[in-house]
């Protein structure tokens, strides 16, 4: 009998340890793809026009290759993010003055990076950050990609300096967003998030159903996270987000197709229906956070987590390449058709989305 157990047991973890090599196999093949694609990070971007190259897209690119390297260390990833952070001089897009969220969203991987190496100096985005605060405004995030894009700025600047300023700013935003932005972006009846104040109630899809785009609750989602996971849980604010979170968790739970997706409209199958990567990445990410963090139970999120990630699995072309990337844009009819083989207009924030979804899923699985 104990030989069985024994043999059982050497099973158990041979299959698990094959699980979690998958993963990161995974993970790796689809950074080496964009790291000898983009091979110099300080190269501008080019779709349509120039743009430097710490625009929010390769920002969110940046936020998963940082997640990578905490499952997978390599000095090379390191050396790719300082000299990308170096050539910016470790500034927001357009500079110190910038109020838009998408061009502060560099700044948390500068937080991050700074954090794990000492290199380089946070002066210019925490005077960025004073900048706008002392403009008296809470109102600047008025779609719910900026909650991504800036707010974890604030939070991780408030983690590393202990200035509660920071803080309480990005609650006030966060709050005006939810509650009041459009008559409040968050449907707390339903646990999802309208993209912005042009889309809130009544936006419906053609077959009647609610509109809530899959990327824009994925965006929400992961900076709930991403904030969460710096801040002390008793922290008042903390309980705050760990309810939005929770509730966020059981309206995607309902939502979540057969095959592990969930569809561009979330609780609509028929209009602009799934598969779709990067908002299954950002819900990953979060799932397998809220469950290896005790915020969520593994009885009723881990099978999710699972299916989630073998659909991850499938966006995945042998040189590592992403399908099912749905392109930049603001609701489910944008970059339509989504198929295993369409090219995004942009492909960074992509790979982004599956590194953090990725490397959140290895820890889950690898946890004892």
């Amino acid at each position: 009998m104990r030989k069985i157990f024994a043999t059982l047991a050497l099973l158990t973890m041979t299959v698990a340890a094959t699980a979690q090599q998958n993963v990161l196999n995974a993970a790796r093949k689809t950074n080496d793809y964009f790291m000898q694609k983009y091979d110099d990070p300080t190269v501008p971007t080019n779709v349509g026009r120039i743009r430097t190259s710490n625009l929010w897209t390769r920002a969110v690119y940046y936020e998963g290759l940082m997640a990578l390297n905490e499952i997978d260390p390599q000095q090379r990833y390191i050396d790719y993010t300082t000299r990308w952070a170096d050539h910016h001089q470790w500034t927001a897009r357009y500079g110190v003055k910038a109020t838009n969220a998408d061009d502060q969203c560099c700044q948390q991987t500068y937080i991050e990076l700074h954090k794990l190496t000492g290199r380089g100096s946070l002066e210019k985005t925490r005077e960025n950050l004073l900048l706008q605060m002392a403009t008296g405004r809470n109102d600047y995030w008025t779609w719910i990609d900026a909650i991504q894009m800036a707010m974890p700025v604030y939070i991780k600047m408030y983690s590393e300096t202990r200035d509660k300023r920071f803080l309480d700013y990005a609650m006030q935003s966060y709050t005006w967003s939810r509650d009041t932005c459009g008559g409040g972006l968050f449907n707390t009846a339903e646990g999802l998030w309208w993209r912005d104040k042009d889309y809130v109630p009544p936006y419906k899809e053609k077959d009647g159903q609610n509109c809530y785009w899959s990327r824009g609750n994925g965006w929400v989602y992961a900076a709930l996270v991403r904030c969460m996971q710096v801040m002390p849980k008793k922290d008042k604010n903390y309980k705050r987000l760990k309810q939005d979170f929770i509730l966020m968790s059981e309206a995607l739970l309902k939502c979540q197709r057969e095959d592990g997706f969930w569809n561009v409209s979330l609780v609509s199958p028929v209009t602009y229906g799934g598969p779709e990567m990067t908002g299954t990445g950002l819900f990953l990410y979060g799932m397998s956070w809220g469950i290896r963090n005790g915020v969520l139970k593994a009885k009723q999120y881990r099978p999710a987590c699972d299916r989630a990630w073998q659909a991850l699995e499938s966006c995945l072309h042998d040189d590592g390449f992403l399908g099912y990337n749905q392109g930049t844009g603001k609701e489910p009819s944008t970059g339509q058709p989504v198929t295993f083989n369409s090219v995004p207009d942009f492909e960074d924030y992509g790979t982004g989305c599956y590194l953090l979804g990725a490397a959140e899923y290895y820890k889950l699985i690898t946890k004892k």
